[in-house]
Parts: C-alpha cells; sequence; structure tokens
C-alpha cells in the first residue's frame, strides 16, 4: 500500500510505502513534532521539515530534516559506502520516496544526475550558430561527440555515450516527439 501526503506550501504530494508511514506517524519525535503534517517543499524540489527552536541563551537554532535522507538513514543503511553516501531518487522524482526509489550514490552519479541547465533544455547540448553541439564529460575533461541539425538529434547522441561510458548510472535526457497523430512520446534512446 502506498500513502500520498500532500505538502504544506505546494500542491504536490509525497509517496511514501506503508511501513516508512507508519514509522513516521509512530517514532515518538517525529510524532511530538508533527513531522508528517509539516513536510514543506524546499527549493531543491525534495520533501523538508523545518522547525525554528528557542535555545535558553535566547538564539534561534533550525532544525531541517529532508524526508529522503531520513528514510534512507532508518531502512537503507546497509546500501551506503563511503563513496556511495548520498541519497537521491532513481526516477528523478524527489518527492517518490519509496524505498525502490531512493539510493545512496556517489557524488560523481548525483552530479550527473542534476537537472540540466542548458538553454536547449537538454543535458549535454549547446547551440552554436544554427546548429547544435553534444558533449559529454569523462574524468573531468569535455569530449565531443558530434554537431547536429536539431537539439534532439544531439540529445540522443548525447544519450547513446552517456550510456556507453557510464552505464545506468548515467543521465539520460528525457525527448519528447511528435507523432503523426499529433501526441507525443517520450524517448531516451
Amino acid at each position: 500500500m502506498l500513502y500520498k501526503i500532500k505538502l504544506k506550501n505546494a500542491d504536490d504530494n509525497v509517496v511514501l510505502d506503508a511501513n516508512v508511514y507508519e514509522w513516521l506517524t509512530t517514532d515518538s519525535y517525529l510524532t511530538k513534532v508533527d513531522f508528517i503534517n509539516n513536510l514543506r517543499k524546499h527549493s531543491s524540489g525534495c520533501a523538508v521539515f523545518q522547525k525554528t527552536w528557542k535555545k535558553t541563551d535566547g538564539s534561534f537554532k533550525t532544525e531541517t530534516l529532508y524526508l529522503h535522507k531520513i528514510i534512507a538513514e532508518k531502512f537503507l543503511a546497509d546500501t551506503k559506502t563511503n563513496t556511495d553516501n548520498l541519497v537521491g531518487a532513481k526516477n528523478g522524482n524527489k518527492l517518490d520516496c519509496r524505498l525502490e526509489n531512493i539510493v545512496y550514490r556517489s557524488r560523481a552519479v548525483a552530479s550527473r544526475k542534476r537537472k540540466t541547465s542548458s538553454k536547449t533544455g537538454y543535458t549535454g547540448v549547446y547551440q552554436e550558430n544554427h546548429r547544435y553541439r553534444a558533449v559529454i564529460s569523462q574524468n573531468g575533461k569535455s569530449m565531443h561527440i558530434g554537431m547536429f541539425d536539431t537539439p534532439e538529434e544531439a540529445a540522443l547522441a548525447y544519450n547513446r555515450k552517456s550510456k556507453e561510458i557510464y552505464g545506468d548510472t548515467g543521465k539520460l535526457n528525457i525527448i519528447k516527439r511528435q507523432k503523426g497523430d499529433g501526441t507525443y512520446e517520450e524517448i531516451t534512446l
């Protein structure tokens, strides 16, 4: 069974497994602070709990708990290693906090999976005059893949090279292509 929890500051929901939901709603500290009912969407796209406490000296301390991190620490601690120590979402949706979607990964993998800043909307694709260059980084060096007529062709070339170099840990662009009937399909390779 899955649970959907509405966030306080957004129209989005967090998705949780039943056993995770049960823990979040029965843990003594988390129930004391009403954790489950005070989740907000963070600017990074994940669900977060924040509370400011007044300390005895009159100053304030803000406590921040990232939902995906506390779930990983509780349920997936045995998969954490010295290199795979950052928590991420396999499908890229940081609000999908099902155990099957949460994973520990290395800094390099996390960096490859982050959102692109390219104006084309595709990772590794840059416009040069009226054509599109596809590039990928490997071992800190930029590698030219080729020049293409459309950003979609360049994104597909990037995807093939990413899969070749990084396998399942590489980032793949999601490309929307219009079909003959006017609908769209999403492709990655």
